[in-house]
């Protein structure tokens, strides 16, 4: 049975602590406002550009960017140690983790890789992509890059899921 201060506690919306506080300010990034970087050579291949990069603070481990890449343009194999989730806004590309099927995905479409899987994505060769990336720090670190994708890995046939 619950009891009456059980009740009230969570039909609250915030806590006690949390009001005395006040709301927490609410902050717009102006895309006006947003560096667009290319992506470095050593972690991508092809023209790569990397907007709207954040890095939430303590408590949130989230950061993430929209990152584009044009056609034939891929990262290199990495893996993030609390997965990755990416949100297709535009165009085509292609997605593989080590030792499975090479994937197409299409705008709309959102991609979970999971906790330190080995993979990659990119653009399709004649198909640029644009991806919102969102993933989570553990230990301070969001990622870990590793090795290019060989022309091979980049151009072999597609699988199925």
């Amino acid at each position: 049975m619950l009891k009456f201060g059980t009740i009230v506690a969570l039909l609250l919306p915030v806590s006690f602590a949390q009001a005395q506080r006040g709301p927490p300010d609410m902050t717009i990034a102006r895309k006006s406002e947003m560096k667009t970087v290319d992506g470095p050579e050593a972690n991508f291949t092809g023209k790569v550009t990397i907007s709207g990069r954040f890095q939430r603070d303590d408590p949130s481990r989230v950061s993430g960017a929209i990152v584009h890449f044009e056609p034939g343009a891929r990262s290199a194999w990495h893996t993030h140690p609390a997965g990755q989730t990416l949100i297709v806004t535009e165009g085509i590309g292609w997605t593989q983790i080590a030792d499975g099927p090479k994937l197409e995905f299409t705008a709309g479409d959102i991609l979970w890789c999971p906790a330190d899987r080995k993979h990659w994505h990119g653009a399709t060769a004649h198909q640029g992509m644009t991806h919102v990336a969102i993933q989570e720090s553990v230990d301070g670190s969001a990622v870990t890059w590793m090795n290019k994708v060989t022309d091979a890995e980049y151009l072999a046939p597609l699988g199925t899921e």
